[in-house]
């Protein structure tokens, strides 16, 4: 539906003079506050990590042998990926490029799309993909961490007995539905106890390694990086297909910068220097320092630091911080599916509000179900954790590189940096993140093909869609009408007015919109006040309410309002009407008309889109959510003008 859709990501105009956005909770909150709602809600996924990063070094097709040389190399190893990857990549560097306080890889993109810079189309174009990309590895993450983290958390049970192990898969997946059911009531509730369950979480496994660290201190020996050299030279090539397992200590690192709005940079330095990094580095040396000792701890080896009486309580509260780490995932995927319809990269979908005092707490119907059914077939099909683990890394990794590339451009486009100061950093991170993926890649055929089919499928779905709307536009305003010339035609013949105010919306902020035309083609005749209204992205996350609007007083009782939003924000033309209204827009809510347009595609015209491609976009067209809902449109205030156009 051209005529209700905010403008696509290449055309979107740059944020409006003044435009701000600061997180209600950096600016009321206290950081003590924003530091325990982070640990509750960015740390879940790189918290609940020690129940299968160690394990999967050591068991598996393509583990190492539990000796010395090995467990000192993979303690070594996680150490320095904590400490360059997270510590110094993320919260030292990638955390400084927001977008208005917003992170995550489409606030980097548009930071780099709003640069003063004139991209080349080339660059601009692989930006673009890249970042597309990059959001769409984050589906197949949010498929696989509800599925992995909660598996491996159950399978405690099997360490207890192994009369459990009948009852791993089927409890797991009681718990994923229960989940996702729950995804429709909103994490407020649910959210506040998130905090203090993460910080009980981080002192338990603190504690439980510290205690196996001071049975062996030696394994302290591994923070010296020489250990991880020794283990590259002890296992050659193979130590590399082992890189991929230890690279499932850093994953959820990405999350420390996609909540950068919710929490703010000093709360979320606060909370991974001073508690969530410690436990993780003491857990994970407790584990290798256990299987020093007792190599037959291998099986399960976060659960091995847990004494027999607090086995039960400790896999109670591996599930619940499991259901944490899912909650958090599941709710990224809803954000980006948000900020993807309002920049132009997906069709509406339906979105619920949650929250009348969060606005970024929504719900989505059927990307919720989507990703359950998903999850569901995952577990049932892999059915153990370490079959799953097989799945998972290649989408953490290739977002990680994906992203510092993208800071890369932001360094030398958006803040003018020279190659010489912005290249090193960049440098050392890429070598990290292509080792990684590079590692990752001898599991595409156990399982990491997963989810690089679900990245490539979403990115498809994401770019046909956008070039679908360009060509739509193009077609639609090929010949457009000049406004002036309509306004001078209705003074030369002058149309019956009746009372009241007519809205046309439009993706153009020139011309006549072709609603408009087909209006008075059919009807001959127009309302007393005809406002045409056009909604345009911002390259900001949120715009305020000052710097919303732009109105223009035309002859005839003509209006042009242009309205801006955040990809962080949703649309809502009743509120920005109202906004209009107080800015001098003539307007009575009850005598108000919507006038929408909806398009019956065909696919045989003569555009260069490829065959497939025409087709797919027709389908989303024809199943997009209902343009009056999404924007909040009062149903019975809508007319739709219709129009068949050949792509």
């Amino acid at each position: 539906m051209a005529d209700s859709l905010s403008d696509t990501a290449d055309s979107r105009p740059k944020s409006p003079e003044g435009a701000t956005h600061l997180p209600a909770n950096n600016v009321h909150g206290k950081t003590a506050f924003l530091a325990l709602g982070a640990l509750g809600v960015v740390y879940g996924d790189i918290g609940t990590s020690p129940l299968y990063a160690v394990r999967e070094c050591f068991n598996g097709m393509h583990a190492v042998a539990m000796n010395d040389v090995n467990l000192f190399g993979v303690a070594s190893l996680i150490f320095w990926s904590l400490t360059i990857v997270v510590t110094i990549k993320y919260v030292g560097f990638i955390i400084k490029a927001d977008n208005r306080g917003e992170g995550g890889i489409f606030a980097l993109l548009g930071l780099i799309l709003g640069s003063p810079d004139q991209l080349k189309p080339r660059l601009r174009t692989a930006m673009v993909v890249g970042g597309i990309f990059g959001a769409a590895l984050l589906y197949g993450d949010g498929i696989i961490t509800p599925s992995i983290s909660v598996l491996s958390a159950m399978e405690g049970l099997e360490v207890a007995t192994e009369a459990a192990k009948p009852f791993i898969v089927p409890l797991t997946c009681i718990v994923l539905v229960a989940l996702f059911l729950l995804q429709k009531r909103g994490t407020s509730g649910i959210g506040n106890v998130f905090g203090p369950v993460m910080v009980l979480w981080f002192l338990t496994i603190a504690a439980l390694g510290s205690w196996e660290i001071l049975q062996s201190p030696r394994i302290l020996r591994a923070l010296n990086p020489w250990h991880a050299w020794e283990f590259f030279s002890a296992n050659h090539l193979h130590g590399f297909v082992v890189l991929g397992s230890v690279v499932l200590c850093i994953t959820g690192g990405e999350a420390l910068y996609a909540d950068l709005g919710h929490f703010g940079r000093r709360a979320i330095r606060i909370t991974w220097l001073g508690l969530a990094c410690p436990a993780l580095l003491l857990n994970y040396f407790g584990q290798c320092a256990l299987l020093l000792n007792h190599p037959d701890a291998g099986f399960h080896p976060f659960y091995g630091l847990v004494p027999s009486p607090a086995l039960y309580p400790m896999v109670a509260l591996s599930t619940i911080a499991t259901v944490i780490a899912s909650q958090a995932l599941i709710s990224g995927a809803f954000s980006l599916t948000q900020q993807a319809i309002h920049l132009g990269f997906s069709p509406r979908v339906h979105i619920v509000h949650t929250s009348a005092e969060v606005k970024g707490q929504i719900y989505i119907p059927g990307i919720n179900y989507a990703l359950m059914i998903a999850c569901l077939v995952l577990v049932l099909s892999f059915r153990e954790s370490s079959r799953l683990a097989g799945a998972y890394g290649l989408a953490v990794t290739a977002t990680m590189g994906l992203t510092s590339a993208l800071y890369l451009a932001a360094a030398i486009h958006v803040w003018r940096w020279p190659l010489w100061k912005a290249l090193p950093p960049v440098a050392l991170f890429l070598l990290f993140d292509v080792s990684y993926f590079g590692a990752n890649l001898f599991k595409l055929f156990d399982g990491g093909w997963i989810t690089l089919l679900v990245a490539l499928l979403v990115t498809t779905v994401f770019t046909s869609w956008r070039k679908g709307r360009e060509e739509l536009k193009r077609q639609l305003f090929a010949g457009l009408l000049p406004l002036d010339a309509f306004l001078a035609d209705i003074e030369r013949h002058p149309l019956a007015r009746v009372r009241g105010t007519a809205v046309f919306m439009t993706i153009s902020v020139e011309g006549a919109p072709p609603t408009l035309l087909h209006h008075v083609k059919h009807n001959q005749m127009l309302h007393e006040h005809v406002v045409l209204l056009t909604l345009q992205a911002a390259d900001v996350p949120a715009v305020a309410d000052e710097d919303r609007l732009r109105i223009e007083h035309l002859p005839s009782g003509f209006y042009r309002l242009v309205a801006w939003y955040g990809y962080m924000e949703t649309p809502n033309v009743p509120k920005a009407m109202r906004l209009a209204a107080c800015f001098g827009l003539p307007l009575e809510p009850t005598k108000t008309t919507f006038y929408l347009g909806r398009e019956t595609l065909l696919t045989n015209g003569k555009s260069p889109m490829w065959h497939w491609r025409k087709a797919l976009f027709a389908f989303m067209s024809r199943n997009a959510a209902n343009p009056a809902g999404y924007f909040g449109i009062p149903p019975n205030r809508v007319v739709e003008l219709g129009a068949q156009i050949r792509l």
